[in-house]
């Protein structure tokens, strides 16, 4: 059983079916700026709540339980990526403490394959600063 500031799992069965297509993931922050990154994934006219989680984060609290990040690790260890609901919002928890580049690319390609669609037609917008300012 999860608290209610511990993620509970997402079926990706269960998303939106735009998410089979062209797809974009835009961070609303710099992915630099730490263990969350929150951000929206977005098609044409449609819009959807999408932050990445580094699950290994652990100060000043763990971000999530050892089950779920044994989970993670599995998952990720088979090419795919757990999905999460954190604080409401769709999560990818991705093993680490913190992004780059490849890492994000690597957890949304993970995540247009659990929802069946190509990582070709996933695309990232990608702000690379620490601040949170725009």
């Amino acid at each position: 059983m999860t608290s209610p500031d511990l993620p509970a799992d997402v079926d990706p069965f269960d998303l939106p079916e735009w998410l089979g297509g062209a797809v974009t993931w835009t961070p609303d922050f710099g992915i630099r700026m730490g263990h969350r990154v929150p951000g929206h994934l977005s098609a044409a006219d449609q819009q959807l709540p999408c932050d990445l989680l580094a699950i290994d984060e652990a100060y000043p609290r763990p971000v999530a339980d050892d089950e779920t990040r044994t989970r993670s690790h599995q998952a990720w260890r088979h090419g795919e990526v757990l999905l999460v609901s954190y604080d409401g919002r769709l999560t990818l928890t991705v093993p680490g403490r913190d992004f780059t580049a490849d890492r994000v690319l690597d957890a949304l390609g993970r995540l247009a394959r659990a929802v069946g669609a190509s990582p070709d037609d996933y695309a990232a917008l990608l702000r690379l600063g620490r601040d949170r300012g725009k």
